[in-house]
């Protein structure tokens, strides 16, 4: 018997199965999970369906998923249609997890100076209040004592040139986690995030992941980077009852990378060239 037999919830943000996302959901259904998924609706002129053929791709053939839905986080009555939807095939629900994130392009890829008014809303709207609106919506749903996790990045915490408007939204995610914690922690459920290393992802590729992969490597204690493997282990575990004891939380899967205060191992390469 796996750690989550008997235990149901709702998996955001699946993209394909580079996503982080998906690694956590395949994790997890292989201790037992049962899952419904929310992925992103496909354009009204898109005949080819590409968004829901490529979450059918990953799930089709799997007694462990329940249903496909596609939600828009923008529209809350296609959050209240999930939060339905859980409630019929489901019943009473045991985690979720938040793994959305947006920004125009030419807001991410410019300068956080000059992020326009309208893409600020939209990335924000998208990438952190998502996480307040889909928990709220949860509320009737949830079972006391569930976990919810969101997806978060170091970008969040410090400055990462070329993450800009991102790292923004970020912040403010990692601060939503904390209050959500504080107003859900009466009824035993717990809120956390899992802060990811780079991983070709992709969001990550869009964020310029195969520069960071090399800094990553050379300043990181363990000196690699992550695995999506790893990145499943450690949802696993915050979206599982062996982390009950623990909400408001921020988790650093990085190889150590966020405890480095220089540059470390890239400093005695440097010294060894002189």
């Amino acid at each position: 018997m796996g750690v989550f037999a008997g235990k149901k919830g709702l998996i955001t943000g699946v993209f394909n199965k580079q996503s982080i996302a998906w690694a956590i959901a395949d994790r997890i259904m292989g201790e037992g999970a049962e899952c419904g998924f929310s992925y992103m609706p496909d354009k009204p002129d898109d005949t080819r369906q590409k968004n829901l053929n490529r979450v059918q791709k990953l799930t089709d053939g799997n007694p462990q998923v329940r249903f496909l839905q596609p939600v828009d986080v923008t529209n809350d009555e296609h959050i209240q249609a999930v939060m339905d939807r859980c409630g019929s095939e489901l019943g009473k629900i045991d985690f979720l997890l938040h793994a959305i994130a947006f920004a125009l392009p030419d807001d991410l890829k410019g300068d956080t100076i000059a992020t326009s008014r309208a893409g600020f809303k939209l990335a924000m709207d998208i990438s952190a209040y998502s996480l307040i609106a889909l928990a709220n919506a949860a509320q009737p749903v949830l079972n006391d004592g569930a976990s919810i996790l969101t997806l978060t990045y170091f970008g969040g915490e410090k400055t990462v040139p070329g993450y800009n408007v991102m790292g923004v939204c970020k912040a403010a995610l990692d601060s939503i986690v904390k209050y959500l914690a504080y107003d859900l922690g009466p009824r035993g459920i717990r809120v956390n995030a899992l802060s990811a290393g780079p991983l070709q992802t992709i969001s990550g590729r869009g964020a310029g992941v195969d520069e960071m992969l090399g800094l990553y490597e050379a300043m990181a204690p363990l000196g690699r980077n992550i695995t999506h493997e790893e990145a499943g282990n450690s949802g696993c575990f915050l979206l599982s009852e062996m982390s009950s004891g623990i909400t408001g939380e921020i988790l650093h899967l990085d190889g150590g990378y966020n405890s480095m205060g220089s540059p470390g191992r890239l400093i005695d390469k440097f010294r060894a060239k002189q």
